[in-house]
């Protein structure tokens, strides 16, 4: 409910209007943006937690993958940052004249953090083919061979992932066992909420990256990679990778649950 626009036309002092609305049990709260979905998004989602559903170990063997990119500017967010000092006029200082930012690419595999890796210059599906050729190999050297042969490396659906040439490739590395656009388990569109990278990692890095102002590329592209070795090292990495990459225990059924019953309010609006 907005308040002055109901009571527009009725003098209310201001005062009055937050002890009737308390009173009738109702509080400010700010106004959250959440990803907005298309009709047929519910059934594609459900769809996919049920595939995961069907083998119990297999989110153990999926390749969470993703890029992101980290810039001078850093996040700003003022809304609710106080600075309690003599001068009013703190200030954050932002929009460099020389700008500068890093594209990075990681992966999360059960509890294995993976990467960053580096990605120069704009990412395109040139340059996404020829880092699965080059790259991706050395990167997972690194994981036990009893998991390496039965990964299921999953991507998003953005446009680098989905040319011709990187599914062909795709669906020779990964014969069945990848996921994305066009692959043979399709990966939900607007779906960041599913992938651990999404909705913990790069939060977490950022946070951590973004905790220092840097004037340089170099200064940037260290506090990065400082940041996975903290991640990878911390003690709460151990508990929240298993949980976050276990969409088939907890996620999935409560999105289940969640999902009936937003395309069941959704239908009673149509």
């Amino acid at each position: 409910m907005r308040v002055h626009e109901e009571m527009q036309d009725v003098f209310i002092f201001p005062t009055q209007e937050c002890r009737t609305l308390h009173a009738e049990g109702m509080y400010p709260y700010h106004v959250q943006r959440v990803q907005h979905f298309r009709p047929g998004d519910f059934a594609e989602r459900l769809e996919f937690c049920k595939w995961l559903n069907d083998s119990r170990h297999l989110h153990r063997y999926i390749l969470f993958t993703d890029e992101a990119q980290f810039n001078c500017d850093g996040v700003n967010n003022t809304h609710n940052s106080h600075v309690w000092v003599d001068n009013p006029h703190a200030t954050v200082e932002s929009k460099f004249q020389l700008c500068f930012s890093v594209n990075a690419w990681c992966a999360v595999l059960n509890d294995q953090l993976i990467g960053p890796f580096i990605l120069e210059g704009r990412l395109t599906g040139e340059v996404n083919l020829r880092f699965l050729q080059e790259e991706l190999p050395r990167i997972l050297e690194d994981v036990p061979l009893n998991k390496r042969g039965h990964i299921n490396f999953q991507h998003d659906g953005a446009p680098p992932h989905s040319s011709r040439e990187v599914r062909n490739f795709l669906n020779y590395r990964f014969p069945g066992r990848w996921i994305g656009h066009g692959g043979p388990h399709k990966w939900p569109a607007r779906s960041p909420d599913l992938s651990p990278l999404d909705y913990c990692e790069w939060g977490w890095m950022k946070e951590l990256v973004y905790s220092v102002k840097v004037v340089t590329r170099d200064a940037l592209l260290d506090r990065i990679l400082d940041a996975a070795d903290h991640i990878r090292k911390s003690a709460e990495a151990a508990t929240s990778y298993p949980r976050s990459s276990q969409p088939s225990d907890s996620l999935c059924c409560g999105l289940q649950w969640h999902f009936q019953k937003r395309a069941l309010s959704t239908n009673q609006f149509k």
